[in-house]
C-alpha cells in the first residue's frame, strides 16, 4: 500500500482484513518502491503480491515494476484506485487514462465500475470474489504466462465509511492453487540423449532452476550457469565459461546447447547460439519472451534425457572444468599457515607480517564479491544489483547452492533495495527467524532507489545488509566500444557519470545504521555485524 486519498477504502478494507489475520499488508511512502517491494514478495514467495495505488500518476509509478514483472514471469496484482466514469475526461483532478496505462506488459485488466448503491448484496459479493479469482489465475500463470495484472477499481464520494470487522474468505473456499505455475504450452517434451561424441554444454541463464543441473548431469555436459540462475552448484559447473567459450579448444567445439533461463551477462552466450553449426534446444521459460537470438532454436516446454552417460562424456566435462580451476588460479591463498606453526621464530614473524598486510589490503570488486558469497548460505537471500559486481561475480564465484536473486527481467538499475526489502519481508513469515538478506550493488544502483530506505514509523523491519561497491561512478560502461574511441572527459560526463555523494549521512539520516569496510580486516568484521539494517560501503580499489 501507499498512501493516498482515491484508494482510502482500499488501504482501510486491507488493514481491517490484516487484523482479522487474513493478510499482511505494508505501507511504503511512495509508488515505485512499493512497486519493486511488491515484486520482491512475490519472488520469494511465488505467489501473487498485490500492490495497492491511488490515482493518476501514482499508478504510472508502478510502471518499471510491471515490465520487469511481465519480463520476469513474477505473479503481480495491481489494484489501482480511479475516478468514476463521469470525472473522466473532464479535465478533474488527478485523473488520466488508468485502464490499459501498462499497455502490453498486464495480460488481465478490468476497469471495476463504482458501486451505484450502498452496501454489499450477496451478488455483489460473488461477483467481487470471482473477479479476484479470475485476476489471481492469470498473475498465477493458470491462463497463460504468469506476469502482472491490473484491477482499475472506480470510486464515488464518499470515498469510504466506517467498517466492521471482518472474517478472512476460509481457505476451503479459494478454488485456486496460489503457486506460481508453469503453464503448460503445448510444445513438446525434448528426449535427448547423450550425444555420441560429446559436444553439448547446458546453459542456465536467470531463473532457470535447479533443472539445468541435473540435465547436465544426466546428460555428461558442462554447466554454464549464470549467478542468478538457481543452478550455480554441481560437479559440473565450470565458472569461466564466459573465457572458454571464446577458445576453439572449448566452445569452438560445441555442437548443441541446451538453454534453460534468461542468460544475460556475457556476449559470448548469445554468440554461440548464433552459429550454424550449433544446435539449440530452448527450454520455454517464464516469462514474456523465449530467449532465442538465433531465433532458430528449438523451443521445447521442458527436456527429458534419455541413455547413458559413457567415460568420453565425463572427460568432456573433465576438461572444461579443470581448464576453468585453472583460470581461476588457487586466487589468494593468504599467509603461509605452516609458517604461523613452524618453531622458526623468523617464519612465524613472516606470518604475522602477511597476515597485517592482507587485513590491511584496499578491497577491490574480486574481494567483495568473494568475501558476500562467503558469508551467504541458504538460510540466506542474496540479491545482486545491476552493477558491474554481478559480471565478476558471475565470472568468480564457486558452486553454493543458495537463493540468489536479481531483476534481469529488464536488467534495469532502478529498484533492486525495494525487491531485496520484499523479499527480506517473505522471508521473515514463511521461515524461522535467523536469515539475512544481503544486497550487492554498485553505488548508481544504490542511489536510484533511495526511496527504498524511506520506512514509515509504525512498519516492521527485516534484516537486510545493504552492500555498496563505490567507486564514484559507473563502471560497467567503461568496457563498451565507444570508450576506445570517445574523449575521455566525454565519456566520464556523459556515461560514467561520477557522484560524491556521502553515503553514510544520506542512510543515516534515513534511519539505517552505516558501516565503512575500506580493508579486507573491515569487509570480514562488518559482514558479520548483528545490526539489523545496515547499509556497508566499501570504497573500491579498482
Amino acid at each position: 500500500m501507499s498512501p493516498g486519498s482515491r484508494s482510502q477504502a482500499l488501504a482501510l478494507a486491507a488493514v481491517t482484513l490484516e487484523r482479522a489475520g487474513g493478510i499482511t499488508v505494508h505501507v511504503r511512502l511512495d509508488e515505485r518502491t512499493a512497486g519493486f517491494f511488491a515484486l520482491g514478495l512475490s519472488v520469494e514467495t511465488g505467489r501473487p503480491a498485490a500492490v495497492v495505488t491511488t490515482s493518476g500518476t501514482a499508478v504510472a509509478n508502478l510502471h518499471p515494476a510491471v515490465l520487469e514483472a511481465y519480463h520476469s514471469g513474477v505473479p503481480m496484482v495491481v489494484v489501482s484506485a480511479d475516478r468514476p466514469d463521469e470525472l473522466r475526461g473532464i479535465g478533474s483532478n488527478q485523473t488520466t487514462v488508468q485502464p490499459g496505462i501498462f499497455a502490453h506488459a498486464v495480460s488481465f485488466v478490468r476497469d471495476v465500475a463504482a458501486p451505484t448503491v450502498h452496501g454489499v448484496d450477496a451478488s455483489t459479493r460473488d461477483t467481487v470474489r470471482a473477479l479476484v479469482r479470475e485476476a489471481v489465475a492469470a498473475a498465477s500463470g493458470h491462463t497463460g504466462q504468469p506476469g502482472p495484472v491490473q484491477l482499475n477499481v472506480a470510486f464515488r464520494e464518499p470515498l469510504s465509511a466506517t467498517l466492521e470487522d471482518v472474517e478472512p474468505v476460509p481457505e476451503d473456499e479459494v478454488d485456486l492453487a496460489f503457486a506460481r505455475r508453469r503453464t503448460h504450452t503445448g510444445l513438446p517434451v525434448a528426449e535427448l540423449a547423450p550425444d555420441d561424441e560429446p559436444a553439448t554444454v547446458v546453459i542456465a541463464g536467470h531463473d532457470a532452476g535447479a533443472d539445468a543441473e541435473r540435465i547436465a548431469w544426466e546428460l555428461g555436459a558442462p554447466l554454464l550457469a549464470e549467478v542468478s540462475s538457481g543452478a550455480r552448484f554441481g560437479r559440473n559447473l565450470v565458472v569461466t565459461y564466459r573465457e572458454l567459450l571464446g577458445d576453439p579448444d572449448f566452445g569452438g567445439r560445441v555442437r548443441r546447447a541446451v538453454v534453460l533461463g534468461h542468460p544475460t551477462l556475457s556476449r559470448e552466450v548469445p554468440a554461440l547460439l548464433r552459429r550454424d553449426d550449433v544446435e539449440v534446444v530452448t527450454v520455454r521459460a517464464t516469462g514474456a519472451d523465449p530467449f532465442d537470438p538465433s531465433r532458430a532454436s528449438r523451443l521445447v516446454e521442458d527436456v527429458t534425457v534419455t541413455g547413458r552417460t559413457r567415460p568420453e562424456h565425463r572427460a568432456w566435462v573433465g576438461r572444461w572444468v579443470a581448464a576453468s580451476r585453472a583460470a581461476l588460479g588457487d586466487g589468494d591463498a593468504g599467509p603461509d599457515l605452516d609458517a604461523k606453526r613452524s618453531a622458526d621464530r623468523s617464519e612465524r614473524n613472516r606470518f604475522l607480517r602477511d597476515e597485517v598486510a592482507l587485513r590491511r589490503r584496499p578491497v577491490d570488486r574480486a574481494m567483495l564479491a568473494d568475501a558476500v558469497w562467503g558469508v551467504t548460505w541458504p538460510h540466506d537471500r542474496l540479491v545482486l544489483g545491476a552493477s558491474q559486481i554481478i559480471r565478476v561475480a558471475d565470472g568468480r564465484v564457486p558452486g553454493k547452492k543458495i537463493r540468489v536473486h536479481a531483476n534481469r527481467g529488464l536488467a534495469g538499475i532502478d529498484g533492486t533495495v525495494s525487491t531485496a526489502l520484499g523479499i527480506a519481508a517473505a522471508l521473515e513469515q514463511t521461515q524461522a527467524p535467523g536469515g539475512t538478506t544481503r544486497v550487492l550493488l554498485g553505488d548508481l544502483t544504490l542511489l536510484h532507489d533511495l526511496g527504498a530506505f524511506v520506512t514509515g514509523t509504525e512498519e516492521r523491519t527485516s534484516r537486510v545488509q545493504v552492500v555498496v561497491g563505490n567507486d564514484a561512478g559507473g563502471a560497467i560502461f567503461r568496457g563498451l566500444e565507444v570508450a576506445e574511441t570517445t574523449p575521455a572527459e566525454d565519456m566520464r560526463r556523459m556515461m560514467t557519470t561520477p557522484q560524491h555523494v556521502d553515503v553514510e549521512r544520506v542512510v543515516t539520516g534515513l534511519g539505517w545504521e552505516y558501516r565503512r569496510a575500506a580493508t579486507w580486516g573491515d569487509l570480514e568484521q562488518v559482514l558479520t555485524d548483528p545490526a539489523e539494517r545496515v547499509v556497508i560501503e566499501v570504497p573500491l580499489a579498482d
